[in-house]
């Protein structure tokens, strides 16, 4: 058996209760952190947490050759831990296909996502969302300006009246965090009058919800990672008094449908 098992939000204590026992219930544990990482916990944190040895997959180790976790789960029962959900933007289907190819059962084991979170924290509904994007460093993407994947998406979605989750570019091995006044920043020039949430350290005991214009974000302050950012479609009135309320956002940016 090979059960992907997804850690949560944001540290040691945001798995499941069945997420739990899978893991400390393995022969072999395996993890990637190149795509997130859990900012409250260490992997030392996690094996002393859960009592098991983990050893951590680069992607090379994952994706190009995945033998030695592929071989754990044929002989034994092995577990595949990412931060968030193993299947939700993080995702590793190409894994589980190739496990199933060999005859080795496979189950997932969910757990809280970003995605989740941002409609919980800001009170956004989350059938209202439509498609995410995700914004590149400057340097990532080797060109000038937004790429047109992410306008494009914001365009598209606030044509329909949806939400657009943006996802903030990490870095892992550079231990390097888009922030979101930083992303903001980058989104001033096209959507500067246009309201913004952010959305900072979902999962942890002090996450942050703030709404305002992007240009106005771009000059706040946020803390620490991780950071994401959500631009509204249209609004129900609950989502508006949640914005208001959660959120702090200026009423005249709160256009009720």
């Amino acid at each position: 058996m090979l059960t992907f098992v997804g850690l949560g939000l944001y540290d040691e204590r945001s798995i499941t209760v069945e997420g739990r026992d899978a893991l400390r219930d393995a022969d072999s544990v395996f993890a990637e952190f190149y795509t997130s990482k859990l900012l409250g916990a260490t992997v030392s944190d996690l094996e002393a947490y859960h009592d098991t040895d983990i050893e951590v997959r680069d992607r090379a180790g994952v994706e190009q050759d995945p033998e030695a976790i592929l071989r754990a789960g044929e002989d034994g029962d092995a577990v595949f831990l990412t931060a968030g959900d193993t299947m939700i933007s993080t995702t590793h289907v190409d894994l589980r296909l190739r496990a199933e190819e060999r005859g080795v059962d496979t189950r997932v084991v969910h757990a809280p996502t970003a995605e989740s979170a941002a409609s919980g924290l800001t009170g956004l509904q989350n059938y209202r969302f439509g498609k995410a994007t995700t914004l590149p460093f400057e340097y990532a993407h080797g060109a000038d300006g937004v790429p047109a994947s992410v306008t494009d998406a914001i365009d598209q979605n606030r044509e329909r009246g949806l939400h657009t989750l943006v996802y903030l570019d990490i870095k892992v091995r550079n231990d390097e965090y888009m922030t979101a006044d930083h992303a903001a920043d980058l989104l001033a020039d096209e959507y500067g009058d246009v309201l913004a949430v952010v959305v900072a350290r979902a999962g942890s005991p002090d996450p942050l919800v703030a709404a305002d214009r992007i240009s106005a974000l771009a000059d706040r302050d946020f803390g620490d990672p991780l950071h994401l950012l959500v631009v509204p479609g249209d609004l129900h009135h609950i989502e508006a008094d949640a914005l208001a309320e959660l959120a702090g956002a200026p009423g005249e940016l709160l256009e009720v449908e």
